[in-house]
């Protein structure tokens, strides 16, 4: 007797696992047991065939890229203006197809959301991005005077682009574009401009992103209003222009994006400059500039008239005049005192050098005295110091001879 399957999936393991029709069954009976419900999003593909009595659509989330196949009667489809691109809520039932291993939906009613009900999603969203601040104006950043390069998206060889590219290039002729183009309405927009929104922020020259499209219906502009969009233009590290449809269209983009543009010609005026009006600027500064340097200049000439007027520079020999004659007073009095004063110290000179005259040794010899001085030139003071046959020096007033004694000196009591 075989040994009894496992009854539970945590119970199995490689020696006794589960064939893959139990697997099936076990799934089968669980999404049976699931209710049925009320699901939202966007037909991306509807394939209706004449005659028959159900048709699969596919139905794509709005956020995310996922999908789902779903089977719709005809009947249903029958009541109401469905076509792809419509944004529909589904009443349906998950089923799972044992012999293919997929999951789908059955829906059993299917309704197109209207443009009344998807506006009313829109406000409560706006007011819901705009308590967490993402509309603030003080986290909105200005834009630079003359971008190094504009990153541009937009759709697939738009009008939208070459309104932007002309307009721009027609006011800033060197102005350079990174273009990235892609879907910008159906179910592929919001993935679409998110990626291409990301890529441009990390362009290390791109210093502004413009994000256009023409005008279009309510629907064609609801990627605008996105969710996940808004967040990652909030996110964005560049400046964001946002440029879509006409000026009577709001999407969502609008209030978060850094700078509104009406339409996409009035944003390739807001990113750059005219080169005509910067030229007319930079001119009528420039005659300013030389208006004022000639108005300064005539200024200063007229002061320097008005100075060289005064009596004063007209005989400028005038003014030294005065103190030519207070120079010649006081280089005269200066003069007198230093002659008085020269006279004064020569007589001092005079009767000093007659004191020292009279003082010295010549003045002396002068009045006949004499100095005998010993062959060494000591002077002799004492007879005793002389001995007989001496040869001794007299130095008299004019000249010297030479004596020796002849007499001995007298002996000491």
């Amino acid at each position: 007797m075989s040994e009894p399957l496992p009854a539970k999936a945590a119970e199995t393991t490689a020696e006794r696992p589960w064939p893959l029709r139990l697997l099936s069954m076990k799934i089968t009976e669980y999404v049976d047991k699931m209710s049925p419900v009320w699901i939202e999003g966007q037909i991306v593909q509807l394939n209706r065939r004449p005659g028959a009595r159900s048709c699969f659509v596919t139905l794509r989330d709005a956020d995310v890229d996922m999908s789902m196949t779903v089977t719709v009667p005809t009947v249903v489809l029958d009541r109401m203006p469905i076509t792809e691109g419509s944004r529909v809520v589904t009443h349906a039932k998950p089923t799972y197809w044992s012999k293919r291993g997929t999951l789908q939906l059955e829906a059993r009613d299917m309704r197109p959301v209207g443009e009344g009900e998807l506006l009313a999603r829109l406000e409560h969203l706006k007011r819901v991005l705009a308590s967490e601040g993402l509309f603030a104006a003080d986290r909105k950043r200005s834009l630079p005077f003359l971008p190094q390069r504009v990153g541009l998206v937009c759709g697939r060889a738009s009008a939208a682009m070459r309104d932007v590219l002309d307009n721009a290039r027609r006011r800033w002729p060197a102005v350079e574009f990174e273009v990235r183009e892609v879907p910008v309405q159906g179910t592929d927009a919001v993935l679409a401009v998110t990626a291409a929104l990301t890529e441009l922020d990390t362009h290390p020259q791109v210093d502004v992103i413009v994000i256009t499209r023409g005008g279009g219906s309510f629907e064609d502009l609801l990627p605008f209003s996105n969710e996940s969009l808004i967040r990652a233009v909030a996110a964005a590290r560049t400046p964001v222009v946002s440029a879509i449809g006409h000026e009577v269209d709001t999407p969502l983009l609008d209030f978060v994006a850094d700078l509104r543009a009406s339409t996409p010609t009035d944003a390739a005026k807001r990113i750059v400059p005219d080169v005509e009006v910067e030229r007319a600027g930079i001119a009528q500064l420039a005659g300013r500039a030389r208006a004022a340097v000639a108005a300064r200049l005539a200024s200063e000439r007229r002061h320097l008239q008005v100075i060289r007027s005064r009596p004063v520079l007209t005989d400028p020999h005038a003014t030294l005049a005065p103190h030519r004659e207070v120079l010649a007073r006081h280089r005269e009095r200066g003069e007198g005192a230093l002659t008085r004063r020269l006279d004064g110290e020569r007589a001092r000179v005079s009767a000093l050098s007659a004191q020292l005259r009279a003082l010295s040794p010549q003045g002396t010899l002068d009045r006949g005295y004499a100095i005998v001085l010993h062959a060494d030139g000591r002077v002799v003071t004492d007879r005793e110091d002389v001995e007989v046959g001496e040869i001794l020096r007299v130095k008299v007033a004019r000249g010297d001879f030479g004596v020796r004694p002849v007499t001995r000196r007298k002996a000491r009591a």
